[in-house]
């Protein structure tokens, strides 16, 4: 089995910045990619942010969000800059992650348990 753990979200004023973390642990054999998910009330969830073979961005936090990873230590980060109220949102981190099984291996996604930011005007 997989955890995911997310930290560091809180409340910021507008133009400010927040870095939260999520930490995945478990029999984690590779872990593919690492994606950041916001969830604004009566919205959908939606992907920002995605580390994998290649890195992308929606266009609504380009210029403003970076994601990175610390492989080692199966860490993926979001550095958010110059924060917007129409940022705040639950942001939940996914991870799609391989295990090894008695017979084999699986790949399946993951997914924290959500962590709020909010962000004022």
């Amino acid at each position: 089995q997989v955890q995911l753990v997310e930290s560091g979200g809180g409340l910021v004023q507008g133009g400010g910045s927040l870095r939260p973390s999520c930490a995945a642990s478990g029999s984690i054999l590779s872990i593919v990619n690492m994606g950041w998910h916001p969830q604004a009330p009566g919205k959908e969830r939606e992907l920002v942010a995605v580390s994998g073979g290649s890195i992308n961005y929606a266009d609504s936090v380009k210029g403003r969000f970076t994601i990175s990873r610390d492989n080692a230590k199966n860490l993926v980060y979001l550095q958010m800059n110059s924060l917007k109220p129409e940022d705040t949102a639950v942001y939940y981190c996914n991870a799609r992650v391989t295990t090894r099984l008695p017979m084999g291996t699986k790949t399946h996604t993951y997914w924290g348990q959500g962590i709020q930011v909010t962000v004022s005007s």
